[in-house]
């Protein structure tokens, strides 16, 4: 009875290790998936917009962030892990090269790449209407991920200009908690859906041929074909977004 019982917990043992040996070859397999040779080219040029793009918006004191062009770009191509690993590094390095307040926000830059490529999967980049979804979901994703950073680390005030918005939300009697909350879920959606439809749009002029090389192609097939309506209509969703930013800031500060 003893050895007939010690042959069972050895079975199950086998067959647990093996469960999970197996669960973990699909997850590894899974994020391999997400990588090619070409998404590893498109890699550090994406870093190199983000960089280049939030370091200009953070300079002109933009209300926006605009760092996340790039990483929603690889993200849509080639898959959530080489979207998360893009966002990361992005931040890392900028923070290490050229401005430290931006090492901080690596965590939000990673959970951006991946929700990004996330909705990706779940077929949201295939029109311009299901974009403007991603990058409010990607919006709440880095407001709820990015708030504790904000206030604990730079007490609702950081180098970005929609800092403006927590400084005279803060003037006005509000918690720090509330201030920041109140600003992300202001200045998130008008940047995230701007960045998703830039993205989009940038993928909309790219060679069939050019995205047919990249992991996830068919994240990126837009229905109806390739209409050159839904390029217009992500450039005037854009140009609205901007203008729409730039009335609630006049507003808020009582310019």
């Amino acid at each position: 009875m003893q050895i007939f019982t010690i042959a069972i917990a050895v079975a199950l043992g086998i067959l647990i290790a093996w469960a999970i040996i197996t669960k973990r070859m699909t997850w590894l397999e899974k994020i391999k998936s997400n990588f090619n040779t070409q998404a590893w080219v498109l890699i550090p040029i994406a870093i190199a917009i983000n960089i280049a793009v939030g370091q200009i918006v953070l300079v002109l004191r933009l209300p926006v962030y605009l760092d996340s062009i790039g990483t929603v770009l690889v993200a849509v191509l080639c898959g959530p892990w080489a979207g998360a690993l893009t966002g990361a590094l992005s931040n890392i390095i900028w923070g290490i090269a050229i401005d430290p307040g931006a090492l901080p926000w690596w965590p939000v830059a990673a959970m951006i790449g991946y929700m990004a490529g996330r909705m990706a999967q779940w077929g949201f980049f295939k029109s311009w209407w299901r974009v403007v979804v991603t990058g409010f979901v990607i919006a709440l994703t880095a407001a709820v991920v990015g708030t504790p950073i904000a206030v604990y680390l730079f007490g609702g005030i950081t180098a970005s200009g929609s800092s403006f918005i927590t400084a005279y939300l803060l003037e006005t009697g509000r918690g720090i908690w509330e201030s920041v909350l109140s600003t992300n879920f202001i200045a998130e959606p008008v940047d995230k859906i701007t960045t998703a439809m830039v993205a989009f749009a940038i993928i909309l002029g790219l060679p069939k041929r050019t995205i047919g090389g990249y992991p996830k192609p068919h994240q990126v097939e837009v229905e109806g074909g390739a209409d050159r309506s839904q390029l217009y209509i992500a450039i005037g969703v854009i140009v609205l977004l901007v203008l729409f930013a730039a009335f609630m800031l006049r507003n808020i500060l009582g310019g």
